[in-house]
């Protein structure tokens, strides 16, 4: 139960927010914006939207675009559900935060002082990691190591991380800025550990309830799906189709919260005011100074500083990115679920925030953040839908033309090396755990076993090659599956590719078990 003091607060702050809504839907200074999402939508062959921008502590925009699944009436509005994927990793930090007011932790608490079986690659970082380190993503591991470990498996928040001790890092500690939901999960346990509560309760009672973020959740398992829930989309085969929600309980300090503009513009708003709600703190100034300050340095590309010539340096907190754009200080977050992308910004020297949660796997956020920067911070009103759209389509016929290319190379002619009985057995990785390949009706087929949705055909390409494609996740492309012959022409290993930016397969190394 809240206490009575925050519950009373949190409906203040709901009527408060609620007259704002009504006063700025008539302001016609919105109506440019307005304009432009409503053009760009259909443009970007995205289903739904939600958008909420609030500007000096009033909602200057707050309105719902489009559909919630394609081919169905009902429509999107400020308070239709959509997942906001790693969005979530603010709200951990947060409760960190809160946890250090409380004078429970500290930002530089040694990992293993709360967790004590704890392991990553390396003895010294082991020793060494801190809560900074697992919320500032310094840990030394790749972008997105791991991240098959949890993605649509049945491993629990615990077994993932203690699976994460197996991951090869590619930078040194600390010298280099590897995106890892695992270690923000890492961080998740943490709270739970120190709190009492689970993750799920502590950002329920402790964030949700006193902000008035009653339509948000951190778990699927909660949605009404044929309420006022969005549906998540993908293109497949250059049609948009819907695609079923997948559960991320298993990451959920990482990833899981589902919420509405409307809840999200309080989020921003939270921020805005400093960690305070009607005056009274939350969290403390200084322990949002400590999330917003830059942990760890991000690179600007060539083509980051040719686009944006006003940004000079890219950084890390905790749970926030931060730039610069226009002269100002930008702290933002992107999420990107299966079918969702969603992306949360506020800019505290224009007092200036908002929010942007879409239905579909697109880039259309970024278009229209950098417009919703430019109207309030400068006179620029570059179309930067027409110039990323335009960049994204040049991707795709380099995908193309890279695939029809591979296709050319393929050596026809070929068989495999051995009986197709001889390609079956368990393979096991030592991070991920085991796959099967067996023979159904004279084909190989391939089955993860702690992953229901990766199983596929494996189809002949040539030599010890073989094709594969998981139906259930049509977000994928095609892969493909290598079996390596020992010196007694014996299988020894299978190696997986499925090239794609979230998830690295090659990373697995599936050695075959002896066979009896």
């Amino acid at each position: 139960m809240y206490h009575s003091k925050q519950f009373i607060t949190s409906i203040i702050l709901s009527l408060i927010v609620l007259s704002t809504i009504t006063a700025s839907g008539q302001s016609k200074k919105a109506g440019e914006l307005d304009s432009y999402f409503g053009k760009v939508l259909l443009k970007w062959g995205v289903p739904g939207m939600a958008v909420g921008i609030i500007k000096d502590g009033e909602v200057f925009l707050l309105k719902g675009y489009g559909v919630c699944e394609t081919g169905k009436q009902k429509t999107v509005d400020e308070n239709t559900l959509f997942a906001v994927a790693s969005n979530t990793k603010s709200f951990t930090s947060t409760a960190l935060g809160i946890l250090v007011d409380e004078g429970k932790i500290n930002w530089d608490d040694k990992v293993t002082d709360h967790l004590p079986w704890f392991r990553l690659y390396d003895p010294y970082v082991t020793m060494n990691i801190t809560i900074r380190d697992l919320l500032s993503h310094r840990s030394g591991l790749e972008t997105f190591s791991g991240d098959l470990i949890w993605y649509g498996s049945t491993h629990s928040r615990e077994e993932v991380v203690r699976r994460a001790s197996n991951l090869k890092p590619t930078h040194g500690f600390r010298a280099g800025y590897g995106y890892s939901n695992i270690m923000y999960l890492a961080a998740g346990l943490i709270i739970e550990k120190v709190s009492g509560l689970s993750w799920d309760d502590f950002i329920s009672q402790r964030i949700f309830g006193p902000l008035g973020m009653n339509s948000s959740n951190t778990s699927i398992t909660r949605l009404d799906l044929k309420g006022n829930t969005a549906i998540p989309h993908n293109d497949v085969e250059n049609e948009v189709i819907p695609i079923k929600y997948l559960n991320w309980d298993n990451i959920g300090p990482a990833g899981s919260i589902n919420s509405s503009a409307s809840d999200m513009l309080r989020w921003i708003q939270f921020q805005l005011e400093k960690g305070k709600i009607n005056g009274q703190p939350l969290i403390s100034e200084i322990s949002l100074r400590e999330i917003w300050s830059p942990q760890i340095m991000q690179k600007v590309s060539p083509f980051s500083e040719k686009s944006w010539p006003s940004t000079h340096f890219k950084s890390y907190g905790m749970g926030w990115s931060l730039m610069d754009y226009h002269g100002k200080k930008i702290i933002s977050h992107s999420g990107g679920y299966d079918g969702f992308i969603s992306f949360s910004a506020f800019v505290p020297e224009a007092n200036l925030g908002y929010v942007i949660l879409t239905n579909k796997n697109s880039s259309l956020f970024l278009p229209l953040s950098y417009r919703i920067l430019d109207y309030f911070l400068s006179k620029e009103r570059t179309d930067w839908s027409e110039k990323i759209f335009d960049l994204i389509e040049q991707g795709n016929a380099a995908e193309k033309k890279k695939t029809e290319e591979e296709i050319a190379g393929r050596i026809t002619g070929t068989s495999p090396a051995l009986p197709l009985s001889q390609y079956c057995g368990t393979y096991t990785s030592e991070i991920y755990g085991d796959a099967e390949v067996l023979l159904k009706d004279n084909q190989l087929y391939l089955a993860f076993k702690h992953t229901p949705i990766f199983h596929s055909p494996l189809v002949h390409w040539h030599y010890n090659t073989f094709t594969l494609k998981f139906p259930e996740v049509p977000s994928l492309p095609q892969g493909k599956a290598a079996f390596i012959l020992n010196r007694d022409n014996r299988i020894d290993r299978m190696l997986i590719d499925v090239p794609n930016p979230d998830f690295d397969f090659t990373e697995l190394d599936f050695i075959r078990q002896k066979q009896d």
